[in-house]
């Protein structure tokens, strides 16, 4: 495709993507399945400057002031993420000018909303739990995009073996600091390709999302319940750690989610998941279960702002009134799912969120209101059982709390409790 016509299809698709009125993922996806001559390294060029205008919405905003022409197209100048000679060609006269001075100013001359790219009632809740200059140090690491995180399906094969077999395909791919089951993949390659990924032998997962697994820790067996399980990441995680024994149930208020579960069930091998959707927390399948579950995990429905490395639009598209409707809801699953525990069993809640709303308040509220029935559980002790030494990823009273900039993962919260 021409320079110019790709600008001018990347900057269709910033316009559609600045909307708001979707997911960013699904507004990408609908416009390629529309742009069907589109090859994968303009796929990625589109994606990716999407992704940038998304993540220095503020800057780049305030720099196309200066501009002249269609604002999305100066957004997408500012952020280009492919070939930059092959932008230059698609320039207009003047534009290279105004290029070169936006990219020439010092970011440390710029106001600190122009730094942080986050939205004012965002920026402060993140600025008063951690302070001034570690706030920085987050929305710096919330600016780059995600590393790529696999989970070795350990039903198949070995960490060390599907190391092996990625360098085999040119696939240069480190072990994860915590995770016993994770490796950190280089660039973003087609694994969808290889054929490790066909037999099953890996599935992509953020480390984070692995330790909420590993926590977890279910045995042999057991009967264990991912009451909001989404498409199953850490489904396919608990079932391999059972070694396909026991009982598992995958539940969800969403069909449409629990349905993308399906291909990646039959790669894994495993055959004692239950995927069934619920109505809502008080299903009937919760009553019929209640006192039974050997261990609950509960990664509940949230504002996802953990992961704006990898979702950037979620911090244009959430609010504190969404974040307060969702607290309610959290607290909700969190008391209807621990009605399943029977005694001795294990309780696992966990957000991929970076508020203390939705962490530790939520958290707290259920320790007081079951004190006398559910006990917290020393979180370092059950990782550490679960071959996970993660203490610089525990906060003070000793529950998970990860950090993009500290852990180099998404943000999670995940506390535990024992059932008496």
């Amino acid at each position: 495709m021409r320079p110019g016509a790709l600008v001018d299809r990347t900057a269709e698709l910033v316009q559609r993507v600045l909307r708001f009125d979707a997911p960013a993922d699904g507004v990408v996806s609908a416009f390629f399945r529309a742009q069907r001559t589109l090859g994968p390294r303009e796929r990625h060029t589109l994606a990716e400057t999407a992704y940038a205008v998304l993540r220095r919405r503020l800057l780049y905003q305030h720099l196309a002031q200066s501009g002249r022409g269609p604002v999305e197209r100066r957004l997408v100048l500012l952020g280009w993420q492919g070939d930059d000679a092959f932008l230059r060609a698609a320039l207009e006269p003047g534009e290279a000018a105004w290029l070169d001075h936006c990219r020439a100013i010092d970011p440390a001359t710029l106001p600190d909303k122009l730094r942080h790219n986050l939205p004012d009632w965002l920026a402060g809740a993140l600025r008063d739990e951690l302070g001034v200059e570690e706030f920085q140090d987050l929305a710096d690491a919330l600016l780059q995009p995600a590393p790529l995180d696999l989970r070795a399906n350990t039903l198949k094969t070995k960490r060390d073996a599907l190391r092996a077999a990625l360098a085999a395909a040119g696939i240069d791919a480190e072990p994860t600091p915590y995770s016993p089951w994770g490796l950190r993949v280089a660039g973003k390659p087609a694994l969808n390709r290889l054929d490790a990924f066909t037999r099953g032998e890996f599935e992509v997962q953020d480390e984070g999302s692995q330790l909420l697994a590993l926590l977890t820790d279910p045995k042999r067996g057991e009967m264990v319940v991912d009451f909001c399980a989404g498409a199953g990441g850490k489904t396919l995680a608990l079932g391999a750690a059972m070694r396909n024994t026991g009982r598992l149930y995958a539940w969800d208020t969403s069909g449409h989610r629990l349905d993308a579960m399906k291909p990646r069930l039959a790669r894994s091998g495993l055959s004692n998941v239950h995927p069934a959707q619920l109505a809502h927390e008080r299903d009937e399948r919760v009553k019929r279960l209640a006192g039974k579950a050997d261990r609950v995990l509960i990664d509940a429905p949230c504002s996802g702002l953990g992961t704006l490395r990898r979702n950037p639009d979620l911090k244009w598209r959430q609010s504190p009134a969404a974040v307060a409707e969702l607290q309610a809801k959290q607290q909700a699953i969190l008391d209807s799912a621990a009605r399943l525990l029977k005694p001795g069993g294990r309780l696992v809640y966990a957000t991929c969120s970076l508020l203390r709303a939705e962490n530790e308040v939520v958290a707290d509220a259920f320790t007081a209101a079951q004190a006398g029935r559910f006990e917290p559980l020393a979180t370092a002790d059950a990782l550490r059982a679960a071959g996970v030494e993660a203490a610089a990823a525990l906060d003070h009273l000793g529950r998970l709390r990860l950090w993009p900039h500290r852990h180099k993962t998404d943000g999670f919260f995940a506390a535990a409790w024992v059932r008496r």
